[in-house]
């Protein structure tokens, strides 16, 4: 069995600067270590129990499929901020069929992100008899 100590998810964005704009600035995100001069520096922020790095640059946007699932304790308290700092909302909060509340936004080169509250009652989150 392979012991994994730590991970992270590496994004090549087309314009570095604006995607750490966006997830440092807009989304608020801390930041973990900075690597590098220039503009290919890495940055790596603070995802909950992950780490995210932005370095590099990339051509095109990430392959279809890539995707950022982030829990937040409010997510309405979370569109209310990320709107007052210009973040398109892509689709508002919706309580899905699976007991989640969740929030669709996009990073610069298109990244869906979902930011995803776990109410109180949901099997994430409450296990009866336990």
């Amino acid at each position: 069995m392979v012991q994994v100590l730590s991970s992270r998810t590496l994004l090549q964005p087309t314009d570095p600067e604006r995607s750490r704009a966006f997830y440092g600035g807009q989304l608020g995100l801390a930041v973990y270590r900075e690597f590098g001069t220039g503009p290919g520096r890495g940055t790596v922020y603070f995802l909950g129990g992950g780490f995210l790095e932005v370095s590099g640059r990339s051509e095109a946007p990430p392959s279809p499929g890539v995707r950022l699932w982030l829990q937040v304790a409010d997510v309405t308290a979370a569109e209310e901020e990320l709107r007052a700092k210009g973040v398109e909302i892509v689709r508002p909060p919706v309580k899905e069929p699976w007991g989640l509340v969740e929030m669709w936004i996009a990073d610069p080169d298109g990244v869906p992100i979902v930011l995803v509250e776990v109410p109180a009652d949901h099997p994430l989150r409450y296990r009866p008899g336990i």
